[in-house]
């Protein structure tokens, strides 16, 4: 399958980054460190979050996290509901990659499930 440019040329290393380097910089210190704190990403469309989160997933497990598998589920908002949303989700052995507009107004439901269903099927240290 053919790759889109933005992603066959999208840096695969901390050091590639050559802008905020200041944060690369911290990021790549919490890589070496056994314990850190959860972590917000947060700000416009093409700031270049994703690709920051993806050198560092890979500071830290390798160049697993770059094989990629795309998933799509199907939840039902309530048991006695039939109102199903469906949302697709990129995942690693690592990470989960998903978009929470694709569940809508039930975004808060769908993460919390999700959470729930990863927490209880996965091994939470693979390190």
């Amino acid at each position: 399958m053919e790759k889109l440019w933005i992603d066959k040329y999208r840096p695969k290393k901390l050091e590639d980054l050559h802008y905020h380097t200041e944060l690369s910089g911290k990021l790549s210190k919490l890589a070496g460190t056994i314990n850190f704190p959860h972590i917000l990403f947060y700000g416009p469309s093409g700031a270049g979050k994703k690709t920051r989160i993806m050198c560092f997933l890979q500071k830290i497990y390798g160049n697993g996290v770059y094989k990629l598998k795309s998933e799509i589920k199907e939840y039902r908002i309530r048991p006695d509901s039939t109102t199903k949303v469906t949302i697709s989700i990129l995942t690693s052995n690592y990470h989960l990659d998903i978009s929470p507009q694709d569940a809508e107004n039930y975004d808060r439901i769908i993460l919390q499930r999700l959470i729930k269903e990863v927490a209880s099927t996965k091994q939470l240290d693979v390190k």
